[in-house]
């Protein structure tokens, strides 16, 4: 990857957020009514992933369920460490990908993601090794980690093996570490401020993970958090909105999140501090270079195949999730099946609108894209969406490319607030489908 350095003497940016707070409301209830209706979960069974289609690009992701301590904020798909289980479900995660193989895939890029992705440093290293061995079209291995790891004995076998690792950071504020049950369970904001600069040498691309949207958070507080992130230089920040489901324990809902209307005033600050310092990449990453890998995998990839107790791939219209037991998953392994239970399948229209709010997200809403991809004029046929985005500022045509669209501050804004709705539905999905779990599964 290159490593595009913006000018010191870029100018200051002067974020244009107009958006009032009853739209973002409105936005919001409009976002939530369509991932209600399009991630139910009325799926049939499945038992096999399909066979890749050629001309395709693919990417690998690989979920590791594990965590030493569990988050109260966190709805991902997650059970607490135990070496044993642990180290048995890193070898079945192997086999999985062996069988990933036989179906024919080769992948350009591979996210690991959890939980803790790095419990076991030497079980993830071998797993990223036999992932390149098996995949030789592998150029980049993206992954997640939380600051206790960062000075382990192990961290260091990854140097080579990873070429993104993305750090849970959320704040560097200790009463916001303190409110989220973190100060204990991983040190304070100057203790993983340190780890980080500690481990920047280890890998081509450090990615700090920030938090907003918590209460109590002031803008001197994000302005701090913003300011530590800075002084770390990491290629990549990512500045994610806190996202509080149904499924958020009901002990935490109300004394987490921050008043809904901050969240514009907020962002518009966040947009001011980093662009200049960064290439925004995202509604919600920067990158020191314009084509840093990102956080969101699914903005590169249309389509991902997952591997892992609850997983989920995306192939051919079509959304496949794993097994959320662990139980099942191991013996589903050891009888040599995959681990996908579930399928369902999304109509045209539908997948589009999913391209478009990727579109929002990502800054790259395009009508050639549309075009070649569907067959249609993206015009009419999302005009509902076309003409809303419009209405509001949020898009505008681009001068020089009668084929693109340009993404505005409130686009931005638009994009985040659509993501993390659909970011949100996602996790009320994971909830549910670990519901049904008994203590055996896990």
């Amino acid at each position: 990857m290159s490593s595009i350095i913006l000018p010191e003497t870029a100018q200051p940016y002067n974020a244009d957020i107009t958006t009032p707070n009853w739209m973002i409301s409105g936005m919001e209830k409009v976002m939530q009514f369509y991932v209600d209706r399009n991630l139910r979960l009325d799926t049939v069974s499945a038992e096999m992933m399909p066979n890749p289609i050629e001309g395709k690009k693919y990417m690998l992701y690989a979920h590791i369920p594990f965590c030493h301590t569990l988050c109260s904020f966190c709805t991902f798909h997650r059970f607490l460490f135990k070496e044993d289980k642990a180290r048995a479900y890193f070898i079945s995660l192997r086999k999985e990908m062996d069988m990933v193989k036989a179906l024919g895939y080769d992948f350009e890029s591979m996210y690991i993601g959890g939980g803790t992705t790095t419990v076991l440093e030497d079980e993830l290293a071998r797993t990223i090794e036999h992932a390149k061995k098996l995949f030789p079209s592998i150029k980049e291995v993206s992954c997640e980690s939380d600051p206790q790891h960062l000075d382990s004995p192990g961290f260091k076998q990854l140097e080579g093996l990873v070429d993104r690792m993305s750090i849970g950071v959320q704040s560097f504020n200790d009463d916001i570490l303190t409110m989220t049950d973190r100060i204990e369970k991983f040190g304070s904001g100057q203790q993983t401020f340190d780890k980080i600069m500690a481990a920047k040498e280890l890998f081509p691309i450090i990615n700090v993970d920030l938090i907003f949207g918590f209460r109590g958070q002031t803008d001197e507080v994000i302005q701090h958090d913003l300011d530590m992130a800075s002084r770390l230089d990491p290629r990549q920040i990512t500045t994610y909105p806190l996202m509080i489901t149904h499924q958020t324990r009901k002990s935490v809902k109300g004394k987490l999140a921050a008043p809904h209307g901050d969240m514009a005033r907020q962002y518009r600050q966040i947009l001011n501090s980093l662009n200049g310092q960064y290439n925004q990449l995202s509604a919600w990453a920067f990158g020191k270079a314009n084509n840093e890998g990102f956080d969101e995998y699914v903005i590169d990839y249309d389509e991902y195949l997952g591997v892992g107790s609850g997983s989920f791939s995306f192939l051919n219209d079509t959304l496949y999730v794993n097994t959320f037991s662990l139980r099942n998953y191991q013996e589903r392994i050891a009888t040599g099946r995959m681990g996908v239970d579930q399928q369902k399948n999304y109509g045209r229209k539908e997948v589009m609108q999913y391209r478009f709010l990727l579109g929002m997200f990502s800054g790259r809403l395009s009508r050639k894209y549309f075009r070649e991809t569907f067959g249609v004029n993206l015009d009419t046929a999302l005009f509902k969406e076309m003409a809303s985005m419009k209405a509001i500022g949020a898009i505008k045509n681009d001068p020089t490319d009668p084929d693109k669209l340009i993404v505005t501050d409130n686009g931005k804004m638009m994009g985040l607030l659509m993501m993390k709705e659909f970011y949100s539905g996602m996790d009320n999905v994971r909830a549910q489908l670990r519901k049904p779990l008994k203590a055996c599964d896990m």
